[in-house]
C-alpha cells in the first residue's frame, strides 16, 4: 500500500465540472478524502486557449498550483480537459506533480478493446484528436458541424447547467458518430457534458473521460497507486 495523497483539483473551468469531480471523487475513495479545490476563471481559459497563447494559462495555472501545494496536497488535476491545451507547459512550471486527465484514456480505450471512439468536447479538443496523444485508438468526430457541437459545449460549459434542447442535441450528435462514423462508443471528451448524458440511455455506447480521470485520482488518493505509476 502507497501512501494516501492529498489531491489538488482546479477548478472554475467550467464550475459543473469540478462539481462532478467532488462528487464523484467523494463516491469513489474509501476512507478520509484529502482534497483541495482552487478556483480558475473560465473567461482566461477561453480567451488563452483561442489565441493559443500556453504560456499565459500555464502560468495561471502554475501560480494556482502554488497555492495547492501551500495547502498541502501532493499532486495536482485540471478539471477541463480543454484546459490542458497548454499541460506540457504547466508541467515545466508546475510545484507539483500534474495528473493528465488524457493520457489514461488511450490505455482505457484498450482495454476496453475499442478500435474507434467518437469524440465530443470543444472544437479543440475533437480537431486534434485529445491532442494527438491517442496512439492506440482511432478517433472520429463531427467534422461537417465540429465548430457549432464546440460552439455548444462551450456555451454549456459557461453556464454551468443544460439549456432547453442540449440533451437532444448532443445525442443526436453523438448518434451521428455510431451510425455515419463507425464509432464503438462515444467519449464525452468535455467535463460539463455529464449535465446533458447522465440519466440518459442515448442508445450507445457512452464513456465519461470524466470518469477516467476521476478513477486514477481515486486510486493516488487511497494509496492504491502511485504517483510513479502514472
Amino acid at each position: 500500500m502507497n501512501k494516501r495523497l492529498h489531491i489538488g483539483l482546479i477548478g472554475g473551468i467550467g464550475v459543473a465540472a469540478a462539481l462532478a469531480y467532488y462528487q464523484r471523487l467523494s463516491r469513489a475513495v474509501e476512507g478520509p478524502l484529502e482534497l483541495t479545490v482552487v478556483h480558475a476563471q473560465v473567461a482566461d481559459l477561453l480567451t488563452n486557449s483561442l489565441a493559443d497563447d500556453r504560456r499565459a494559462q500555464a502560468e495561471i495555472y502554475a501560480r494556482l498550483i502554488d497555492r495547492l501545494r501551500d495547502a498541502g496536497a501532493d499532486c495536482a488535476a485540471i478539471t477541463s480537459l480543454g484546459g490542458h491545451f497548454c499541460f506540457d507547459e504547466t508541467v515545466s512550471l508546475s510545484s507539483l506533480p500534474l495528473v493528465s486527465a488524457v493520457t489514461p484514456l488511450d490505455a482505457y480505450f484498450q482495454r476496453e478493446d475499442l478500435g474507434t471512439v467518437g469524440l465530443l468536447g470543444t472544437a479543440r479538443v475533437m480537431r486534434t484528436r485529445l491532442y494527438g496523444q491517442l496512439q492506440r485508438t482511432r478517433a472520429v468526430v463531427p467534422d461537417e458541424d465540429l465548430d457549432t457541437v464546440g460552439t455548444a459545449y462551450q456555451d454549456l460549459a459557461i453556464r454551468g447547467e443544460a439549456a432547453s434542447g442540449d440533451a437532444p442535441f448532443f445525442q443526436q450528435a453523438g448518434r451521428r458518430l455510431v451510425t455515419d462514423q463507425g464509432a464503438e462508443a462515444v467519449v464525452l471528451a468535455g467535463t460539463d457534458l455529464n449535465l446533458v448524458f447522465d440519466g440518459h440511455d442515448p442508445g450507445y455506447r457512452v464513456i465519461d473521460a470524466l470518469d477516467v480521470h476521476v478513477d486514477v485520482l481515486a486510486r493516488l488518493a487511497m494509496g492504491r497507486m502511485s504517483l510513479d505509476d502514472l
